[in-house]
């Protein structure tokens, strides 16, 4: 981290009345709202990296309720003008135990941040209407039949409600005129009607069972033009599949959209481009046939070209792929890749709004850059590769300057500019609550495997107090596994390692960021090189005096707990474990969760190769072999990695004696969302580990 790189800016917040937020800009509060803040800033030439705050006040280490004053920042969008981004921020209200969702407006050029909404009812998803006159979003105010679209006039008024549609809207875009909508709207169960009992759930689809859906049936999101005069609803296109992800071309008569039209959707990931003219009875037509899947479909401005994300690999099913940046014209001819030789997964493509540069994010070695391809020159060059950061949801402000989130171990999500490669942060929303608590240190590490293999890995420890002290010890592992531990605000570790532990994450092979033949070096072969790698870290941590030997903890979420049970069974120097959302007998698995696609494809059926399966529940069959202290944690409506895999390893420890506990979250799924949830996980990693981990003081 360049230590230059200093926030010179504090924040001073004061409310301010809607009259003068009229008079200075054209912003309308919505309606039941309280009045509009506007946070002013005094900004200093500077690129901005790491908060500084500027006032000194006692602060102590982040602690499990701390992450309650978190607000979460998302889904930025610029005003056509170019002067203005709004987006969302969620913070959590402790009396409702719930995240509520609020619109902000921040001004490009840094001096002035508007909140537009607060209140009990959420705001969302806000968009600009392309004549720069309506900000739309999405809530449930006033409203029986969940999320409708909400605009305010920017000249003045009251917000109102604009749709009332009885069905659940997942997705939507403004026409290029400002006169239409393309909805994506989900099918309604029972016809939109309530019936007094609750019909029986008939399923015959191959892929049944989706975490957060639930049971699926033969329910689909489809598109639907709206007429914002006359309120009129035309459907663009129907059938047994989803259609998602529209995109209107510049000269709005036609709309591109992503859907899956192969004979059963259910068994592959072939997801296609397809057009649709924008009316009713549109001619739908397929631009792209690539057998694997083909993503996020973004028209350039000149409305020449489409850009979109393709899978490396043309299989019906496969995780172990990287997504690689594609061009095509408009009419899905001269099709072509433009990121073949980067062998590192893209994401987050913008457009520049001259039409000659596409912006993107390369996941690299725990860091996600930005880099930019320039159509003229059909070359790409990086824009701005940082060492400590990473970014997301990139927009392009005008040639050379760019929009984006960005995140740093020392500070979550953040709104900055990039201008000419150089950053200059835009909002300062975490300041406040940063003022308050000390946080971990944070530095990458790296460390070899015993058969050779080069890891990456980041290492949290408490404070400088600690420096050339050997610690209790807690790796911490990641889910996917195709997914990486990257420099950005980790709360789980810096919580942990504030505790007054050492912690590390571990990009284990499977990992993305380190080039393909990386990530897919564990097809097949789950619980194998993945645990050599978290092993040869630990080696590494202990032998530099970092960690202490006689206090070692494991843990993690998803594939992160499915690793801890393969490494306690490997290993028993570990004194405590937390295994959430995992499982151990893979055997029992096929047909439970909703990865059947996956299963069929990496594995073959169990009838067929039960052998495979049986190596892969290893934790569970050498269930006698594990010494290690273990906490099992679930969400009890999780469909991705149900509560059955915690609860038969939980049953097999508490068989074997050896100390267990399982810890269920009622109505939670595969990830833990409500805030008082989100708290006491934390607060239970911290028990449990000192339970088990912290040397006990003779002379107390």
């Amino acid at each position: 981290m360049n230590k230059k790189l200093l926030l010179l800016v504090t924040p001073v917040f004061l409310v301010y009345s809607m009259a003068t937020a009229q008079q200075s800009k054209p912003v309308v509060k919505p309606r039941a709202t309280a009045p509009v803040k506007e946070v002013k800033h005094v900004v200093k030439p500077a690129l901005v990296i790491t908060p500084a705050i500027a006032l000194v006040a006692a602060k102590s280490p982040l602690k499990p309720a701390d992450i309650n004053n978190i607000p979460t920042l998302a889904d930025p969008q610029l005003s056509p003008d170019g002067k203005w981004i709004a987006y969302s921020l969620a913070e959590v209200d402790t009396a409702k135990d719930s995240r509520v969702s609020h619109l902000w407006m921040q001004s490009y050029d840094g001096k002035q941040s508007i909140e537009l909404t607060n209140g009990p009812e959420a705001a969302s998803s806000p968009k600009w209407s392309p004549d720069n006159k309506f900000l739309s979003f999405v809530s449930e105010r006033e409203s029986k039949n969940g999320g409708q679209i909400w605009i305010m006039d920017r000249r003045g008024g009251e917000g109102k409600k604009l749709t009332d549609i009885k069905a659940d809207i997942q997705d939507y875009a403004w026409s290029p005129d400002s006169k239409k909508l393309v909805l994506v709207l989900k099918d309604q169960e029972n016809n939109g009607k309530e019936p007094k009992t609750t019909p029986p759930i008939k399923i015959d689809r191959y892929h049944f069972k989706q975490d957060v859906e639930g049971y699926l049936q033969h329910l689909h999101q489809h598109l639907y033009l709206y007429d914002i005069a006359t309120k009129k609803i035309d459907t663009l296109t129907d059938g047994d599949q989803d259609d998602e992800a529209p995109v209107w071309s510049p000269d709005g008569k036609t709309i591109a959209y992503v859907s899956n039209h192969t004979f059963d959707p259910d068994k592959n990931e072939n997801t296609d481009i397809f057009t649709v003219e924008a009316k009713a009875d549109g001619e739908i037509k397929q631009l792209t046939t690539f057998t694997g899947h083909d993503l996020a479909p973004l028209w350039s401005p000149d409305g020449k070209h489409i850009a979109y994300l393709r899978s490396t690999s043309d299989a019906n099913y496969y995780i172990y792929q990287h997504d690689v940046l594609c061009l095509m014209d408009a009419d899905g001819k001269n099709n072509r890749v433009l990121t073949a030789q980067l062998d590192r997964p893209v994401s987050n493509h913008a457009w520049s709004r001259d039409s000659k540069d596409i912006v993107y994010l390369v996941s690299n070695d725990r860091i996600r850059y930005v880099a930019q391809y320039n159509v003229l020159l059909r070359k790409s060059a990086v824009i701005n590769k940082g060492t400590e950061s990473s970014f997301e949801s990139l927009i392009g402000h005008s040639p050379g300057n760019w929009i984006a989130k960005m995140t740093t171990p020392y500070m979550p999500h953040e709104l900055v500019a990039i201008e000419n490669g150089r950053i200059r942060r835009l909002t300062f929303h975490q300041d406040k609550w940063l003022s308050t608590v000390k946080l971990a240190k944070v530095k990458g590490f790296q460390s070899f495997s015993s058969d050779g293999t080069l890891v990456s890995g980041i290492l949290y420890t408490p404070d400088d107090s600690t420096a050339n002290k050997k610690l209790p010890f807690i790796l911490y592992i990641h889910g996917g596994p195709t997914d990486q531990d990257e420099f950005e605000f980790d709360v789980i570790r810096q919580t942990l390692a504030c505790a007054g532990y050492a912690v590390a994450a571990v990009n284990y092979r499977g990992s993305t960021g380190r080039g393909l033949e990386y990530t897919k070096a564990i097809y097949a072969d789950w619980g194998n090189k993945e645990v050599t790698d978290l092993l040869g870290a630990v080696d590494e941590l202990v032998k530099t005096g970092v960690a202490d030997k006689d206090h070692l903890g494991i843990g993690g979420w998803s594939y992160g707990g499915i690793l801890t049970d393969y490494t306690i069974a490997t290993d028993t120097r570990f004194k405590a474990a937390s295994s959430g959302a995992g499982s151990a007998l893979q055997l029992s698995i096929y047909g439970s969760d909703q990865w059947v696609v996956q299963y069929d494809n990496e594995l073959g059926q169990p009838w067929k190769n039960a052998d495979k399966y049986i190596k892969l529940s290893y934790p569970f069959f050498h269930a006698d072999k594990i010494k290690t202290p273990t906490q099992f944690m679930s969400g009890l409506k999780d469909f991705n990695v149900p509560t059955s895999g915690g609860e038969q390893m939980y049953q097999a420890l508490k068989s074997e004696g050896v100390p267990t506990q399982m810890v269920l979250y009622p109505g939670q799924y595969h990830g833990i969302t409500v805030p008082s949830y989100q708290v006491d996980r934390l607060q239970r990693y911290i028990e449990w580990y000192n339970k088990f981990l912290k040397p006990v003081d003779p002379l107390k």
